[in-house]
């Protein structure tokens, strides 16, 4: 047998060795289409002026930096270590590409002394902020009906050490237990509170709902249907009359009481009724309720799985449910709702699938997480509010940018974590040619990503207006 005629030849695509370039390379290139985009938004004169007293000395940058510089930190996702900024500041590639000069970069240091200057009664302004986003948004979707979520969400900060505001929550775990409301995949308001604090705390929703709904009425459509989704946390009284007050709809997950179940084990089969969605089935039955120091009854459904996935579920297994709503009743809302088109919203079946459909008010929790982070990192609550105000902006941004600009390239429910792999994480090259700076990219992420069109739409958002 002859010898293997395989011969080893050098190939001319091996790496012989390493150096340093001089050109201006980062591997973060998408970072430059949310910069253009947040610019041209009209946003940065509003936090100028709401922001711009902070600001002690001309000798310090502009607030407007230090805004754009940590949301471009929250979307680039590589590190939550405020230490980091320390790295970008020597990176001369990553300045170029959120065009900021070298030298303006902000240190860790720099970026502390901001947060430390930012005392408490400033938090409004945050809030403030994200109301004036969500008109913004209103304006831009123009919806018939506006569905809000309400929640909390739990920040586990237990491995971090003593911090003001870290205590145990419903989940055994010690952090911070923030109250937010949500439309779709925006977070339009939010309060930070500690730990400990449960869903209905004091007059927290009460407020909460109070001022959003004064806004959307006077700012965006005072006949406008609102409808707000809450689970069982929520279930209160006193918190359906401020929305019976409010001329809203809601639908609530309630407490199984004995009476209740009772009553339902002694209803005649007749009564029940059947929801089905894909492989699911449901039985539910119809009732009004009203507990012992309740004044008028209230519209309830008790529900419980039949089928799952195509298999039957024994009775003893069947996880059992109460939704409460005023929807359907007569009031004002469902004039609305009417008006707008969804009449067929008062049947059981659609209140049921309504209350399912609350996961996905939970899921916006997750693309926050997914987003920003839950251990926050200073020790005093006040400079940890701060934090997680500016971290929930970024998060309003980035969702806007992404249905504003890249919805060609990625689907608009994705997580950050897709996103940044997709659109952020490109190589290019920013050069300076004929009194000009270009920004670079490869020939098949150009074309990939079409990157032209998504250049001209950054350039192009919908205008932000102060109302």
């Amino acid at each position: 047998m002859s010898d293997n005629s395989t011969q080893n030849t050098k190939s001319n695509k091996f790496i012989d060795s390493v150096e340093v370039t001089n050109d201006t390379l980062t591997s973060r290139g998408g970072l430059s289409l949310f910069v253009r985009y947040f610019g041209n938004s009209g946003l940065v004169p509003h936090l100028e002026s709401e922001f711009g007293s902070i600001r002690k000395s001309r000798k310090g940058l502009a607030v407007t930096e230090i805004f754009k510089q940590l949301f471009c930190f929250f979307l680039d996702g590589t590190s939550r270590h405020l230490i980091y900024f320390d790295t970008l500041k020597g990176d001369e590639g990553y300045a170029a590409a959120i065009e900021t000069e070298q030298e303006q970069m902000l240190s860790s240091h720099a970026l502390k002394r901001f947060f430390k200057a930012i005392y408490w009664p400033v938090m409004h302004v945050f809030r403030s902020i994200l109301l004036q986003l969500f008109l913004w948004r209103l304006q831009v979707v123009q919806p018939a009906l506006i569905m809000l979520g309400l929640d909390t969400m739990v920040l586990d900060n237990n491995a971090a050490k003593k911090r003001h505001g870290v205590k145990p929550t419903y989940k055994n775990r010690k952090g911070f237990q923030p109250l937010q409301l949500s439309w779709g995949r925006f977070i339009i308001d939010a309060l930070f509170r500690a730990g400990d604090t449960h869903s209905n705390h004091g007059q927290d929703v009460e407020k909460m709902l109070r001022r959003i709904v004064g806004a959307i009425r006077k700012h965006y459509r005072a006949e406008v249907a609102i409808v707000l989704r809450m689970d069982s946390g929520f279930f209160d009284q006193k918190l359906f009359k401020v929305i019976e007050e409010l001329q809203i709809g809601y639908i609530c997950g309630g407490k199984l009481y004995d009476d209740v179940t009772a009553y339902v084990s002694q209803s005649d089969e007749s009564f029940w009724g059947r929801y089905e969605q894909s492989e699911q089935i449901w039985q539910f039955v119809e009732l009004g309720d009203r507990r012992g120091s309740w004044k008028q009854f209230r519209r309830a459904i008790f529900c419980r799985p039949f089928c799952e996935d195509r298999q039957y579920v024994f009775d003893f297994q069947r996880p059992e449910t109460i939704i409460y709503t005023n929807l359907g009743m007569g009031s004002a809302v469902d004039e609305r709702l009417t008006a707008c088109g969804r009449g067929d919203f008062f049947t059981p079946q659609a209140l049921i699938k309504s209350y399912h459909d609350r996961g996905c008010d939970e899921l916006v929790n997750r693309a926050l997480k997914d987003f920003g982070c839950e251990q926050l990192p200073f020790k005093r609550f006040g400079h940890n509010a701060a934090f997680y105000y500016t971290m929930i902006i970024a998060f309003f941004l980035y969702e806007a940018f992404k249905v504003d600009v890249c919805t060609p390239v990625v689907k608009a429910g994705v997580y950050a974590t897709t996103f940044r792999r997709k659109v952020i994480d490109i190589a290019a090259k920013v050069v300076r040619h004929a009194g000009k700076i270009i920004l670079k990219v490869t020939g098949a992420t150009f074309q990939a990503l079409n990157f032209v069109h998504l250049w001209q739409k950054s350039a192009a958002p919908p205008q932000f207006i102060r109302r």
